[in-house]
C-alpha cells in the first residue's frame, strides 16, 4: 500500500462518517410549530449537539481538504 492508496481510504472513510453525523443531528425544522409561535419554547443547545457539530464540521473540512489533495497529484 502507498500513501496515495492510504489517503483514498481516510477520505472514504471521511465521507462515509460524515454522512452518518449528519443523519445523526435533530432535525432543525419548525413544522406546523412555527405558525402558532411555539417552536421556541423548548429547543435548547445541548452540548451532545455542540459536539456533534464541530466533529461534523471537522470531517467535512477533513473530507475537502483530501479531496483537494488527491484531485490536484500532489501525492505523486
Amino acid at each position: 500500500m502507498n500513501t496515495y492508496q492510504i489517503v483514498q481510504i481516510i477520505w472514504a472513510a471521511c465521507a462515509f462518517l460524515t454522512v452518518v453525523l449528519i443523519l445523526l443531528h435533530s432535525p432543525k425544522g419548525d413544522g406546523l410549530g412555527g405558525i402558532g409561535g411555539q417552536s421556541q419554547m423548548f429547543t435548547s443547545t445541548k452540548s451532545a449537539e455542540n459536539a456533534l457539530n464541530r466533529i461534523t464540521w471537522g470531517l467535512g473540512i477533513a473530507f475537502i481538504a483530501l479531496t483537494v489533495v488527491l484531485s490536484a497529484g500532489w501525492l505523486g
